[in-house]
């Protein structure tokens, strides 16, 4: 185990299948979506289908993504009211900079405003990672690192993205990237806000990070190079030796896939050039199945959910692999633990 490992001590989550974490993840376990049509239509003259979060008001675009972030910060401290919001330091995760129909033109004043909804103002070191599907695992980088460096009790990531604009949802079915009534290789579009908050390790039964390895995929999803999984394969190597941990001990994987060809092959492959032991079961989970592509936010998702199942015990075991892939080619990779050896239970 890597001696920065930390663990995530509570959650948050708004997403189109639940308003709250539990809700979220009770929805996720059951494969119970809320993909429903939208107001846009794709080429074909047919409603394009979504999973949007159904708040009361009828918020859009900035404001929304505000409101979700707030709503899932607001149930992630619920529990830790005495915890001073100034000694926490906060890593927003957005959509990449460059993102068609990114609704976010000034991210440093999305950080203030989002102080100012929840009426919080956070430690001095809090910054934004705009890096889309791999920002959580740089933010738990970061984290990881302040907490050792500053001593800090702990630290708050949180993402709020949403591909429902008109500009994302026409950027991304004129590249055959969206699934429509007349293309299946396509991701269904989502929006969410999620948020963790991550401290040193305590006691056993938390759900750990325990390595963490990032590269860069040359073959991306638009170049016509051969994907050989050579960038997810070296993210995955690269958190295991963080982890101090070898394929064998893996029991199973969560991931940001969503319904694109592309992605799953690479899965696979990166898979089959990792993991040399014979395994009778190496299940594979993708959240994005109910709650769709949630941009930034998807592998707080993910997380969540995993520390959900773990908590309530239906995981498939207690060494986990996650990863996340961005269409630029850059890779993460997350190794997890649930029930650490050699941590008091007691504590």
């Amino acid at each position: 185990m890597s001696e920065q490992a930390i663990a995530i001590t509570s959650v948050g989550m708004v997403t189109g299948v639940g308003l709250n974490a539990p809700a979220s993840c009770a929805a996720i376990r059951s494969a119970i979506d809320n993909v429903q049509e939208t107001r846009f239509m794709d080429n074909e003259g047919e409603w394009l289908m979504a999973s949007e979060v159904p708040l009361a008001e009828p918020l859009r675009g900035r404001s929304k993504l505000i409101k979700i972030a707030a709503l899932a910060v607001a149930e992630c401290l619920a529990d830790n009211s005495g915890v001073d919001s100034s000694e926490i330091p906060m890593f927003l995760c957005l959509s990449e900079q460059d993102r068609a129909g990114r609704v976010i033109d000034d991210n440093n004043q999305f950080f203030l405003d989002l102080q100012t909804e929840l009426e919080l103002e956070f430690h001095e070191e809090s910054r934004v990672i705009a890096m889309g599907h791999v920002a959580t695992a740089i933010a738990l980088k970061h984290a990881r690192e302040l907490i050792a460096e500053l001593k800090l009790p702990h630290a708050l990531i949180v993402a709020s993205d949403s591909f429902l604009t008109a500009a994302s949802l026409a950027h991304y079915e004129k590249y055959a990237r969206l699934l429509t009534s007349y293309h299946s290789n396509g991701f269904i579009p989502g929006e969410a806000g999620a948020a963790i908050l991550v401290s040193p390790v305590t006691q056993a039964k938390q759900l750990v990070c325990t390595g963490l390895g990032f590269a860069i995929e040359k073959a991306t999803v638009d170049s016509e190079e051969p994907l050989r999984a050579e960038g997810l394969t070296s993210a995955i190597k690269m958190a295991l030796e963080d982890a101090k941990c070898t394929e064998a001990e893996l029991d199973f994987r969560v991931t940001d896939l969503s319904g694109e060809q592309y992605y799953f092959k690479e899965a696979s492959l990166a898979v089959g050039r990792i993991i040399r032991v014979r395994k009778e079961e190496f299940e594979l989970w993708h959240p994005a199945d109910c709650v769709g592509d949630v941009g930034a936010a998807l592998a707080l998702v993910m997380l969540i959910y995993l520390a959900a199942a773990c908590e309530n015990g239906y995981s498939e075991g207690n060494t986990i692999l996650a990863h996340t892939a961005n269409d630029d080619g850059k890779r993460a990779a997350l190794i997890l633990s649930w029930g650490l050896a050699g941590v008091d239970h007691g504590k």
